[in-house]
């Protein structure tokens, strides 16, 4: 299939083309036509309930990213996805409701794969049903797909840089804020559990 010049961007990125990565693109170019363009720092900020393939999508597409401190993770293991202007103040929650009819036998190579009993066939058609799945995504209207609603929510603050320590255990360099005291040491977050299991 021969994808737009953005999509195939996204997909270089990723690696490869999946339904993640279409539920990403789907959902960040929502957020680009409620907010304008591509943050060139921290112009919009993400707010991301997933850890998903989804999310490659949206830091190439919108330019939210983890190094610039304007994509922030919060562990739901939900498809939502909350943007901000920091010029504006707007924000769009943005929801994947999208479901695809599967058959009996979908459902079943696909619960096969998920429990890794995997085979030639089982692989092929897993990626027959991504394919379709994929083109599916793809195609329909915004409304099929997304659930996008303007929410009034105060915005996150800006990305800090903080003064850096190093941990008197294992000499690592670690951000202040991130360093715990015990026992009169400096110590990074897994030194600091380390010495909790003693």
């Amino acid at each position: 299939m021969k994808y737009n010049e953005t999509l195939q961007k996204v997909i270089e990125f990723h690696g490869h083309i999946c339904p993640g990565l279409a539920y990403g693109y789907r959902t960040a170019a929502a957020a680009l036509a409620h907010l304008g363009k591509r943050a060139v720092d921290e112009e919009i900020v993400a707010v991301v309930e997933n850890n998903s393939c989804a999310v490659d999508a949206i830091q190439v597409m919108t330019g939210c990213t983890f190094g610039k401190g304007n994509l922030i993770f919060n562990d739901y293991g939900k498809q939502v996805y909350t943007f901000f202007s920091r010029a504006t103040g707007e924000g769009f929650r943005v929801s994947v409701h999208f479901e695809r009819q599967e058959s009996p036998e979908e459902k079943k190579v696909w619960e096969q794969s998920r429990r890794e009993e995997k085979n030639p066939e089982t692989d092929e058609t897993v990626r027959d049903i991504k394919t379709r799945k994929v083109e599916a995504i793809l195609s329909a209207d915004e409304a099929d797909v997304l659930t996008v609603q303007a929410v009034t929510l105060p915005l996150p603050p800006r990305a800090q840089i903080y003064p850096t320590l190093r941990c008197d255990k294992c000499g690592e360099k670690t951000m202040e804020p991130r360093i715990m005291e015990k026992g009169g040491m400096h110590l990074c977050i897994p030194c600091a559990e380390a010495e909790k299991k003693k």
